[in-house]
């Protein structure tokens, strides 16, 4: 399954950083609990997201930041 390139350059960076900070919040013990779990999920999915520049939730809106 092929999927096409939904995410510009920005897109992608703002998500690692925030990656970044959520997964820091986290494995520092700042935020713990559900929350911290969820946190680390989004921080998984964000950095997974922005390596293969694609969003599945960005295909019912018909949404793209590629800028093509």
């Amino acid at each position: 399954m092929k999927f096409n390139k939904n995410m510009g350059t920005t897109d992608r960076i703002i998500r690692l950083i925030l990656a970044a900070i959520f997964a820091a919040l986290y494995f520092t013990g700042t935020v713990s609990g559900t929350f911290g779990f969820v946190l680390l999920v989004l921080a998984v999915v964000f950095a997974l997201t922005s390596a293969v520049s694609f969003c599945p939730l960005y295909l019912p809106f018909k949404l793209s930041t590629d800028g093509k």
